[in-house]
């Protein structure tokens, strides 16, 4: 094989390997950091935090929040919701927030009590949700796993032609 085309193979696959691994850290990694991802799903938030954007929540005291903050909290126990506060609400000691998002022309219907707020959005990747959602499919967990197959035999298989090439290589110079 010519040397030129084992170059390319092997920056190839170790570009392919780099990006799975930071794809993997941004999707899964960052929990170890305590930042949870979530996919932003509707457009109340634009243009700060587009629709199929993957954002990343902090765990935060309600305590500690206060008007401006970007807050992700839930709705229901299957569904969470991401708005702007814009207004803390104290009444008989108990601390709620109304919200409202960025994109939406009046607050939400109802407050946010301090125990249905999951915590606070610190940044966003846009479009990253969308296949963070699609990875989560029955087909997108296929194509992933086959994908990983796919790119380990790659991996495998490049290293078996550069290897036998640079062993004939040093073969041939000790010969000379």
């Amino acid at each position: 094989m010519h040397p030129k085309l084992n170059k390319v193979l092997r920056i190839c696959s170790t570009c392919i390997v780099f990006i799975m691994v930071i794809l993997a850290t941004l999707l899964y990694g960052t929990r170890w950091i305590g930042l949870e991802p979530y996919t932003v799903l509707s457009p109340s938030m634009e243009p700060k935090y587009p629709t199929g954007s993957l954002i990343y929540v902090v765990d935060a005291n309600p305590e500690d929040l206060k008007v401006k903050d970007v807050i992700t909290f839930r709705l229901t126990n299957n569904t969470t919701a991401t708005h702007r506060i814009i207004e803390i609400v104290e009444e008989e000691g108990v601390r709620s927030f109304r919200t409202k998002g960025d994109n939406n022309d009046t607050p939400d219907g109802a407050l946010v009590s301090k125990d249905s707020v999951i915590g606070k959005t610190v940044f966003c990747i846009p479009l990253l949700g969308y296949f963070a959602q699609y990875i989560q499919t029955k087909v997108g967990n296929i194509v992933v796993i086959c994908f990983g197959v796919a790119l380990i035999l790659f991996v495998v298989f490049v290293d078996i032609l550069t290897e036998g090439k640079q062993k004939k290589n040093k073969k041939e110079e000790k010969e000379s």
